[in-house]
């Protein structure tokens, strides 16, 4: 008897389950919306390159040029340096850049598969998986082609962290799917 008072009910109200499910679906899509929206922004930045390695270079004081990239160091000398392979390529070898076209077209159609994910995330969660093992795949991606292509060492680090700043946002996905997930499993 004692034990029996001391047992509190509790009651579950359909409405605040319901109200919950909706906050958590909200935080869910505006989270795939914000790595949809990074993946396309990404994307994009690839198709004009050559302006925008020029802009880079005004911002860091160096006039773009051959010249330039063999007097200066650092980021300094690897931006000019850029930018004069990025445009010496556009005027002998344009259909080089129809690489960078192909890698802003990847971007942008990873981020459309991602918008399974914001309509149905239970459903789609593999894409969260999917894009978990992308992430982590950039790592040794940026080290190894980067020693292959003479790419400095913090550069590759700065490519290593498009990685890891892309998996967060993903393993905070898993988690906000998982728990919209687990009440379903429960019915």
């Amino acid at each position: 008897m004692i034990k029996n008072r001391r047992l509190k009910l509790q009651t579950v109200n359909p409405m605040d389950n319901r109200l919950k499910e909706k906050r958590l679906l909200l935080k869910i899509r505006l989270l795939v919306l914000f790595f949809i929206v990074a993946l396309t922004g990404s994307g994009l930045t690839a198709f004009p390159l050559e302006t925008e390695l020029e802009l880079i270079c005004k911002l860091l004081g160096v006039s773009p040029g051959l010249a330039a990239a063999s007097s200066l160091s650092g980021l300094q000398g690897w931006m000019a340096w850029i930018y004069e392979g990025v445009k010496s390529t556009k005027e002998h070898y344009p259909f080089l850049l129809y690489g960078t076209d192909w890698l802003a077209f990847a971007h942008i159609m990873i981020a459309v598969a991602f918008t399974g994910l914001y309509c149905q995330p239970v459903r789609n969660k593999w894409l969260i998986y999917w894009g978990m093992i992308m992430c982590a795949g950039i790592i040794p991606a940026a080290l190894i082609c980067g020693a292959v292509r003479s790419i400095p060492f913090y550069w590759q680090l700065i490519d290593c962290s498009f990685g890891i700043f892309g998996f967060i946002p993903l393993y905070v996905l898993h988690r906000l799917v998982k728990n919209l997930e687990s009440p379903a499993k429960d019915n």
